[in-house]
């Protein structure tokens, strides 16, 4: 997944279309002079629908829709022929789409499926013809209904990331590299904070051919949940994971805080992320020996299954495979 193509976020105008008209009309043959009414009724408007596609994993084909019209239905015929319904607008996105009301910020629905298809804006009704109207007191009747009006409104697609694992920790505390050193994926890696500015996602591969996905979010920092540094524009990509892997370097210089610093972020943006699996992970290991592990372990979070990792050298990275596997499963 390409950083600079990646867009969790589009808004666009969603048009269905209006209903066709019901036909009054009346039979005339040439042995039938006075035939009945046998108006037909008009097509359904088309509807604005959204698909899931596992193999989207971006809302970048969307970003310079601004609006999106459906077809409207055809009018009702004589012989009580239904009007064409309008063309569906079928947009496909990823697993993981909400799309939402913009005036109200209302879910309307949810994507989890691949194949899943669901009506975002549903086209008008088509009127009846005049064949519905004939009574035993009006057998003539000369009025049919018009088409129902299509809708108009605006919506917001967001993107949730659907990951097994999703990393959390403080700029540079290591995540990135630690995906590319487990997947095959390729983030951007570098010295200073701030570097990964989009989620990265990777497929870990586990032991007998198994395997699960892994997320790196960008960093969080104190104050998040309120806006400071990239704010909770990617933190609602973590709500998708069933673990979350807390990254903590080792030479922080209090691991126990960073964490509850972390924690409290989350708890702040959705008090529910505090019923996922957690785990911790103390990077950057390769700096400690054995005496100075031990030492550090006497100080570590109470309550959270902990492993020191090295991805430098890869150390202890079986070791975590085996505590998230375990945690998934």
């Amino acid at each position: 997944m390409s950083n600079p193509n990646f867009i969790d976020y589009v808004k666009f105008c969603s048009r269905s279309g209006k209903g066709g008209a019901g036909a009054s009309h009346f039979r005339r043959e040439k042995f039938v002079p006075k035939g009945g009414p046998d108006g037909g009724d008009g097509g359904r408007g088309g509807h604005i629908i959204l698909k899931g596609n596992r193999q989207l994993w971006t809302l970048l084909h969307l970003k310079y829709k601004k609006h999106v019209i459906a077809d409207d239905g055809k009018p009702g015929e004589g012989g009580r022929r239904t009007g064409m319904q309008g063309k569906d607008i079928i947009l496909e996105v990823p697993i993981g789409t909400i799309a939402r009301d913009v005036e109200s910020g209302e879910k309307k629905l949810e994507i989890l499926e691949e194949g899943q298809t669901e009506i975002l804006t549903p086209g008008g009704r088509g009127g009846l013809g005049n064949d519905h109207f004939k009574t035993s007191t009006n057998q003539a009747p000369h009025y049919a209904q018009p088409g129902e009006e299509g809708i108009e409104e605006w919506v917001v697609l967001e993107l949730k990331i659907l990951a097994d694992v999703g990393l959390v920790g403080f700029p540079n505390a290591g995540k990135s590299t630690l995906l590319s050193v487990l997947s095959a994926a390729k983030p951007e890696i570098a010295d200073y904070p701030f570097t990964t500015l989009t989620p990265n996602l990777g497929v870990v591969a586990y032991r007998d051919h198994r395997s699960f996905v892994m997320a790196d979010i960008p960093g969080i920092i104190e104050g998040a949940a309120e806006g400071k540094g990239l704010g909770v524009r990617f933190l609602r990509h973590i709500e998708r994971n069933s673990t979350l892997l807390f990254m903590i370097p080792a030479d922080s210089a209090d691991i126990a805080k960073e964490y509850l610093i972390l924690l409290s972020e989350l708890q702040q943006y959705n008090p529910e992320l505090m019923d996922k699996k957690r785990l911790l992970a103390i990077t950057k290991s390769d700096l400690l020996d054995e005496e100075l592990k031990e030492e550090m372990a006497a100080e570590l979070p109470e309550g959270i299954a902990t492993v020191f990792i090295s991805s430098v050298t890869q150390t202890g990275l079986d070791e975590l495979k085996d505590k998230i596997w375990a945690h998934l499963n």
